[in-house]
């Protein structure tokens, strides 16, 4: 049995880790747009190069092997954990870029994003990410940037629920601020129109089909009651609720989230197999079960864009995957610190 969990392990981990990088700043050869690697835009300034999947082949080639021994074990115990850390790396890219600022306490200059409405009392996987960076610093002392950490992490958190794998540039560092304004400002809000949701990719230099592939990541994870109440009650400000919501599914959830009271009450977000990294999420939303606005309105907010692709991923999970890693890889690259910008932390909650 010992033997059979190992070449699974090992399995999992050649899936994830095709290469590993150079982490040098003088190797810093990378890619703009055009070859789908390197390159910020949105949130960074311009575009900002030295991003590739090899960097830390000479300096920390342990550095998947860390990650998944950390992280085989918590997800196997509490699968939400993979939806948190993918979460993580959505709302620190969003935010000042994909910079790792969003792991920062307060402290001297600067005030935590983790205070930011978006964040409070809901994002999840800090202590997580912690015991990886002391174990990084253990085999490979100051190499490894928190930045990708929550990248990889986001990786194999996918992987390990069962979804695509992706060649994954690295190279980022750490900010030495962080932004409370811009998590407040950038971050869509779960009651967003179709119209706010483009807009606020837009600025991150994301498009619609981003938009439609990345939103598939609610396939896995919760949602808090706070969230989606509104849909229940009063969608429009006239006490009634969402009409787009499926009837038995909207019955459901209001005896998980009462119209007084339970804000911190959680259901999944994809009902029907909420562990899995899987495109059921599309097919929930074309069967009005898509938790929240946000997830809703990629269908009942009258762009045909997104419309289509709604019906695409649900028809065709392999094309979603697909999709999905390409945009992964393209707001991973959002305003990243390469070269000598930034810094590695040794301590992820802190500038060194």
């Amino acid at each position: 049995m010992a033997l059979v969990k190992a070449a699974l392990s090992l399995t999992t981990l050649a899936l994830i880790s095709s290469t590993f990088c150079i982490a040098h700043p003088g190797f810093g050869f990378g890619f703009g747009w055009g070859s789908g690697f390197g390159g910020s835009v949105g949130g960074g300034g311009g575009l900002s190069f030295g991003l590739f999947p090899q960097f830390y082949q000479f300096s920390c080639p342990q550095v998947d092997e860390v990650i998944m021994s950390v992280l085989e074990p918590i997800i196997a115990s509490n699968p939400r954990t993979a939806a948190s850390l993918l979460r993580l790396h959505f709302h620190d890219c969003f935010a000042q870029g994909c910079d790792a600022s969003v792991l920062l306490d307060d402290g001297a200059g600067v005030v935590s994003e983790k205070r930011s409405v978006p964040n409070m009392n809901s994002l999840r996987g800090f202590e997580v990410i912690d015991e990886i960076k002391v174990k990084l610093e253990e085999v490979c002392p100051g190499v490894v940037s928190c930045a990708d950490v929550v990248a990889l992490s986001a990786r194999a958190s996918v992987v390990l629920s069962g979804g695509p794998s992706w060649e994954l540039p690295l190279g980022r560092r750490d900010s030495k601020t962080a932004s409370i304004s811009l998590s407040n400002s950038n971050i869509p809000p779960p009651n967003s129109t179709i119209q706010n949701l483009i807009t606020l990719f837009q600025r991150q230099g994301l498009n619609e089909v981003d938009l439609v592939a990345l939103s598939g990541g609610h396939t896995i994870g919760v949602a808090r009651c706070t969230t989606f109440k509104q849909r229940l009650y009063n969608q429009n400000g006239n006490n009634l609720p969402d009409q787009t919501l499926e009837q038995t599914y909207s019955h459901e959830l209001r005896s998980v989230c009462p119209r007084f009271g339970g804000d911190n009450n959680i259901t999944p977000l994809d009902v029907a197999s909420p562990a899995r990294f899987d495109n059921t999420y599309f097919k929930l939303i074309l069967w009005g079960k898509g938790l929240l606005t946000s997830d809703e309105v990629l269908l009942t907010g009258r762009v045909q864009k997104t419309m289509e692709l709604v019906k695409t991923y649900a028809d065709n999970e392999a094309l979603f995957f697909e999709q999905f890693s390409q945009s992964m890889v393209k707001m991973g690259s959002i305003g990243a610190l390469t070269g000598s910008r930034g810094e590695v932390r040794k301590n992820c909650r802190r500038v060194n």
